[in-house]
Parts: C-alpha cells; structure tokens; sequence
C-alpha cells in the first residue's frame, strides 16, 4: 500500500493522496508564506485510487494542497471542485489555523478559489520515534482533563508568550500543581487543527474547546506553534514528573459539517467514501453535526490508525480518549463492539499496550453504549455522573444507587468474571456546569451563547440553594462548599478511575453556562488569581489520602475472606444494612468500610440530608478510628457515637493501639 501524505528524501518530495471516485488531482506548491500558489502538478492514478507524483528539489518547509476533479453531485455526495484547495488528510503540520469563511462552501459553478482562505499544509522531516515506554497511567488513577487554552492564559506565572500553548504546560508552576493534585495524567481536550462551526463568526464567537476538527495529525497553531515537537518536549516533561498524557481526539465528524458545510478537504478528495451516506444519498447524522465519518471503510480506518501511530511514535503520549466513540465501532448494521476498527485500535502493535478510553455514546440509532465496549476500553460513565449528582441534590432512594457506584458500577461492568472496573468517574466535565455552578445555579444560562438559551442540556441535576447564581449570604455560600466538599470526596472515595476538570479543584465557575465550547474568554479561562486556595488544599488533601490508603484501585470488592480488597455497608449503628435501609426512600445515610490487604482500614460515613446524624463506628479489638477528613466535618460527643453534620462526608482510618 502506497504510503500517503508528503515524503521528503533530501532532494525531492513524494505526494500521494487516495480518492475512489476522482478523476484528476493536483498537488499546488506556494510561496514561502503560502500565498501565491506557484506550481500546479498533475498527480498519476495507479488504478487502485492512489494519486501520486515526486517533485523534485521540494523539501520541509514547502506549503502545499491538493485539488481534485470529478463529477459534483452534492446530493449523491460527489463534491469535486478544483477551485477548492484541499488539505492533506495526512499533512502533520499546517502553517497557520482555520478560519470559517462562508465562500469555502460555495458552490462549483461559483468557481471561487479557496486558497487565500485556506490554511497550507506543510511538508514536514519527521525525527526519529521516541524510545517506546510504558504508559504511566494506569487504571484507577487520577485523569485531569485540560483545555490547553483555558487553563493557561491567565496563568500569573507563566511568560506572556506561551500562555494559551501547550508549552505552558512543561513549566514548573503548571507540573507543581499537577503533582501537588496527584495527577496520573492529563487528558487534552482536542489539539488538533479545527475550525470554528459556521454559526459562530457573526456572532463574534470562537470555538474553544476543538472538537470540530479538520487535520487529524496536525496540531493547531495557536496551540502548538512549535508543532510536533512542542508536544513530545511537553510529554516528556511531564513524564519526568511522573505524569502522563492522554489526547481527546475526534474521529466521528469533522468541520466540513452538513451538506451546507465548507469544502476543506475529505469532502473534496472523496465525500462517499470518507463520510456515511444513506441510501438515498443523504449524510447520516449519528454525531449531531450533519454528518458522520465512515470509519468502517478501510481508507478511513488506516487514517485513524495513521494518526494514533503518529501521536504515540512522535510524541510518546499514554493513550486516547475518543469522543462519542460509538461511531468508530459503526457499520451499516449499527454499532459492533467487535468492529474491525476497534479491533485493529486494540490490537495494532503501536498501540497495543496504550490507554483507550471511550466516550460511550452517540445519538445515531442504538448509540448509547455504556459497558459495550471490550476489556481494552474504559469508559466514561455517565450514569456515576447522574447518580452521585441526584443523591447530593436530596433525590429520594437514592443510597443503594450510589453504593454501587462507589463500588465501581458492577452492574455496568462487572460481567461474569470480570474482576476490576472500566469505569471513568466524574461529576463535572468540560461538557456541562462546574462542579461550583452545580450548586449554585438550578437552571442553564448560556445567553452568552449567542442561542437565547436554548442550546446545552436543560436537565442538569443541579441546585441552588435557594439562590440562584451569586450570593452574598453567608450561609448560602457555606452550604454551597459544602456540597463541592462532599462531592469531591465521593469522587475520590470511589473505585475505578476519575476524572477531575481543570479548575474544579479551586472552584471554577461559568457562571452557569452548561454548553460553553463557544467561549474562548473569561468565561472559560481559569481565574488562577481568584481560585479558592482552602478548596484547592482540600481537593490535594482527598487525593494523597486515595493514594496512601489504596483507595485507587480498580478492581471491584470482593467478598469477606477473599484475598482483594472488600467493603461492608452499614447503618449508623454499625450493624449491616437491612432491606429496609437499603429501600426506605427518604434514607440519605450510609457508612462504607473498605478493607485492602496490607492497608489499614477506612470507613466512609456519607449524609445527604439537611439534619446532622449520629454514626456509632465501631473499631476492632486494640484499634480505634480517626478522623483524617480533610476539613472536620464530625464531632465526638459523650457515649461512643460521633454527630456528622449534614450534608457531608467524613474519613476514618482505624489505627492499633499502643496498647
């Protein structure tokens, strides 16, 4: 198989890009700034649709694009059009970032040139692979999920020229905090080259978060302006922390969107091939986006596979996490966990032995996919997410529900046999409200959007507190850290692994806006100056006490006198839970008393209701409890019980006696 992309060898470069249905395709050579196109070169077809030519005394540094000809049937999802300027699927750096322009959907017989819009690919000698290692990561540790961006520019201790780049996160103020955190990994929000959404430019808006891409090698500019190697010296820094580094990567739709999309690149080489098409010629939208990637044709699973080998053998990075996942496994019958090209993910020997980790679902006909995917795969788990928020808003009956998701969701993923979780744990992430807003706003506001709020989820099991966005009360604001005290410590106190979004450790708000992927501002920029430094501390606190305890294990509890790790559920007195605790729909209250070998045990007393509550924790011969929650939240009386105030979750460690 002809080798696809630019291939420079010192004294000439070889192009090759595949189309099934192209009858003629050019690579064009621009200037050094990459407006003035000063070569078109006619490509050869090898009847196999490899299009492919050298051009001699070409090397790094050359901008180029492609152009393809053909028939242009848009509705039969054939878009040739050699006025466009096309990018190279392939292209591992592009000279500067994509900017919608409604002219780059413009029809052929407008016969408007897009390559003054259009950003250049550019022809790249790749260094030598990183040394393979071992990813540092590894199940039940703790992800932290980054908007390069966000996270970055308003960062007070970081140079002015690399905030908003991914090189601000190789700097010591940036590790210092990942380390003081715990982190296991950092999970990047998309990095790769993409374009904002049509929508978006007349309403003076940007897409921040990246996940519309274009180029699936090539790295933004404006994140990455050192390109491939800003991204392997980043890795490496943080691995020399001990911290490694997961890519969000997007391989179900791209910034050529609907059939009112702009003509970019896929769409221009070989829309019938690289997107799915319905019967009667239609684009199926399994993504939301107007369209979906075919990533059961075998052109686009080697694409995939391409760009993965590419971030592992030129950057070194832990793993992937794929966004709405599902439609890789898609085929003309619906979603397969055993697709080929999740199989070829799994088994690909580049990639055999890195972190995947699935977005379960998408909106295409059968795409919710929670705990389908294979034993390769974590998943995000939606269901902890919605039930952990449903017990500390006050939902009744809701305690049975959150023992099994502290437990690591055996009823998703603890099939017959299967001894650890795949669970991702989280509360909050980059799609929604804050962890902070979550109890502080009752109801979206994403005005700002630009959408008259109706865009983002309306459900989002959230409170607050009687007021709704900011207060001045006193108490209000002591209730509302409350709850972000008592949900971080559920997070951490659960089996399996978790993710925390940047700047929920410290309080982060978006004032409420629950879809903010349009706002590349202060809405999503960390207030690193403002953040709540006793939060932070507490967050820290929850983790080291994970780590030290052994609290991050994946596997699941087994029973009294195995050999792994086990967990007994008990009432306030100490005894085990009855069918009766276990059903009483206004019950809020539970203690959970882990055991690992060779760890002391740690018991979890949790309280969801308003009223304080007496626990009566009983310690084995020669041992007693102690109290190591990070802010006290329990009280000792006289006669052997301790009061936990509502609303809160307190940490024992049982500790021999000198005695």
């Amino acid at each position: 198989m002809t080798a696809l992309g630019a291939r420079p060898d010192g004294s000439a470069t070889e192009f090759a890009v595949w189309s099934s249905a192209a009858e003629r395709v050019w690579v064009c050579l621009f200037d050094a700034d990459g407006s003035r196109e000063t070569a078109r070169i006619e490509l050869a077809w090898d009847g196999e649709g490899v299009f492919s030519g050298k051009v001699q005394h070409v090397g790094a540094g050359q901008r180029y694009g492609f152009r393809a000809d053909g028939i242009y049937n848009p509705p039969n999802g054939l878009w040739f059009d050699p006025s466009k300027l096309l990018m190279d699927p392939y292209a591992v750096a592009v000279d500067w970032p994509y900017r919608y322009n409604a002219l780059l959907a413009a029809p052929r017989w407008q016969q408007t040139d897009t390559a003054p819009m259009m950003p250049k690919a550019v022809v790249t000698n790749l260094p030598a692979p990183v040394a393979p290692q071992p990813p540092l990561f590894a199940p039940g540790g703790l992800i932290y999920e980054i908007n390069v961006r966000a996270f970055t520019m308003l960062h007070p201790d970081l140079p002015d020229e690399v905030r908003g780049t991914i090189a601000a996160l190789a700097y010591p103020a940036v590790i210092d905090h990942l380390t003081k955190l715990g982190v296991s990994a950092v999970e990047l929000m998309p990095i790769t080259a993409w374009i904002d959404e049509r929508h978006l430019p007349p309403l003076g808006l940007r897409n921040a978060w990246g996940y519309n891409p274009v180029s699936f090698m090539a790295l933004d500019p404006r994140l990455a302006p050192g390109g491939i190697a800003e991204l392997r010296d980043m890795v490496a820094a943080l691995r020399a922390a001990g911290i490694g580094v997961i890519l969000d990567l997007v391989f179900n739709h791209t910034g050529e969107s609907d059939i009112l999309g702009p003509t970019l690149s896929l769409r221009g080489l070989d829309a019938r091939a690289y997107y799915r098409h319905a019967p009667d010629g239609s684009l199926v939208n399994d993504t939301g986006c107007g369209h979906t990637l075919a990533c059961d044709h075998p052109r686009v699973r080697e694409l995939i596979l391409a760009s993965l080998r590419h971030f592992v053998l030129q950057a070194g990075v832990d793993g992937f996490r794929f966004d709405l996942a599902p439609v890789l496994g898609r085929t003309a019958d619906g979603f397969d966990p055993k697709a080929e090209t999740l199989r070829a993910i799994e088994t690909d020997p580049v990639l055999a032995d890195r972190v995947l980790i699935a977005e379960p679902w998408d909106i295409g006909p059968g795409g919710y996919n929670l705990g389908n995917f294979s034993g390769r795969w974590l998943e995000w788990n939606d269901r902890y997410r919605d039930d952990v928020r449903r017990y500390w808003r006050g939902d009744r009956g809701m305690v049975g529900t959150l023992a099994t998701r502290l437990a690591g969701s055996s009823d998703i993923f603890g099939g017959e046999g299967i001894g650890a979780t795949r669970s991702v744990n989280f509360i909050a992430a980059h799609d929604g409200m804050t962890l902070a807003d979550m109890t502080a706003y009752g109801h979206k506001h994403n005005e700002a959007n630009g959408e008259d709020n109706r865009d983002g989820h309306d459900e989002n099991l959230s409170w607050n507190h009687g007021v709704e966005g900011p207060s001045d009360d006193a108490k209000i604001l002591a209730a509302r850290r409350n709850d972000v005290h008592a949900m971080l410590a559920t997070l951490f106190l659960s089996r399996g692994t978790i993710l925390l979004t940047a700047g929920d450790e410290f309080g982060r708000t978006q004032h409420g806006n629950n879809n903010a992927y349009a706002q590349d501002n202060e809405i999503t920029w960390l207030d690193w100056t403002g953040r709540d430094k006793a939060l932070e501390d507490f967050a820290a606190a929850l983790s080291r006490l994970r780590t030290s305890l052994g609290l991050d294990a994946p596997d699941f509890f087994e029973p009294a006198g195995g050999d792994g790790g086990t967990a007994e559920w008990l009432w306030t007195d100490w005894t085990p839970m009855t069918e009766a605790h276990w059903h009483q729909p206004d019950n809020r209250r539970i203690a959970m008393v882990m055991a690992q070998p060779g760890r002391p045990r740690v018991a979890a007393l949790f309280d969801a209701d308003r009223r304080a509550v007496a626990f009566a924790p009983v310690a084995r011969d020669g041992h007693v409890w102690r109290d190591v929650t990070p802010v006290p939240v329990m009280t000792v009386p006289a006669g052997g019980t301790v009061r936990l105030e509502g609303r809160s979750v307190a940490i024992l460690v049982e500790e021999a006696t000198d005695d």
